[in-house]
């Protein structure tokens, strides 16, 4: 088993749990308004790809927390850390001492955890004009940058009511993944023989991204996102009615996706703007690539070398 620390960090009230609600526990944007605030840690184990475990510490905002986590349980808060999520409220009149629980943090992850990965959330920009929104993300983007240094940080723009919360957490876990490169190669062969303009990789309970092969360039760079949040919404639908999604088949003259179970921990999409297709050969494709893919989950930190080989 695969485990994987990571700390979930920022001010009360800056939406740390919203998300976390969102991604991990089925949550709509809507429901969130009834959480309340996180007291001290708290602990979640979230499984993901079988043998990915993130070992999840959603830590409490408020003064006292924060001043403790620095202080008396600072070696066993920022001890054996992969990353660090950082979540910064972007209309927090409070700047300075956001700045000032940020660097602390750096600190201990320094000294304690100095491979950890570092990423920054800008979250909230719903709540910016949206013509001022790049503005004012790149210039918060440039302060964080220099001030995590000698650490490198990645900054996302984050909102519970868009895309944007996917994108950032689809690009934290692929970075977790041990074998995502060889993923993404087997991916891209897959997509090749099926001669797809597009194959998509979904964690199955959360519906993230973790892998793409794109063949063709597509003018929505944020299309991935939108599609893991319409359809993870969409199975929400159905299980409040009692229904078990499985796949789904959308076609017309100019293109043909299909979203279908393929290995126990993913969904599979596979987009092709051939629309003569037949149905029936591209989910011969899909079930004859299942065993491969199977392969690669369950032995992600010994590489399969097979080649890759399924019917046409």
């Amino acid at each position: 088993m695969n485990r994987k620390k990571v700390l979930l960090m920022g001010k009360s009230g800056s939406g740390k749990t919203s998300m976390r609600s969102i991604i991990f526990a089925n949550y709509i944007a809507r429901d969130t308004k009834r959480l309340g605030a996180t007291i001290d840690v708290e602990h979640s184990h979230v499984r993901l790809l079988g043998t990915l475990v993130l070992n999840l510490w959603d830590c409490g905002g408020q003064e006292s927390f924060m001043e403790n986590y620095y202080r008396s349980q600072r070696e066993n808060i920022f001890r054996n850390v992969e990353v660090l999520i950082y979540v910064f409220d972007v209309e927090s009149r409070e700047l300075e001492k956001d700045v000032h629980y940020y660097q602390s943090c750096l600190e201990a992850i320094l000294q304690n955890s100095p491979e950890a990965k570092i990423f920054c959330l800008i979250h909230k920009m719903d709540l910016v004009q949206e013509d001022h929104r790049d503005l004012i993300f790149a210039e918060r983007q440039e302060d964080l940058k220099k001030l995590s240094k000698p650490l490198d940080c990645t900054c996302y723009r984050t909102s519970i009511w868009d895309e944007t919360l996917y994108k950032a957490w689809s690009s934290i876990v692929y970075m977790l993944i041990p074998n995502v490169k060889e993923i993404e190669t087997s991916l891209h062969d897959f997509a090749e023989i099926q001669d797809a303009d597009e194959v998509l990789l979904f964690e199955r309970a959360t519906f993230l991204v973790i892998s793409h092969a794109q063949r063709h360039q597509h003018r929505d760079v944020h299309r991935f996102e939108k599609i893991s949040n319409i359809i993870k919404q969409f199975k929400l639908s159905c299980s409040k009615l009692a229904a078990h999604f499985e796949a789904m088949e959308v076609r017309n003259s100019n293109f043909a996706a299909f979203i279908d179970v393929f290995t126990p921990n993913t969904y599979i999409m596979v987009i092709s703007s051939d629309s003569q297709i037949p149905s029936e050969a591209i989910l011969i494709n899909i079930r004859s690539a299942k065993k491969h893919f199977e392969r690669l989950e369950k032995d992600s930190q010994h590489p399969s070398t097979r080649p890759l080989t399924f019917g046409r």
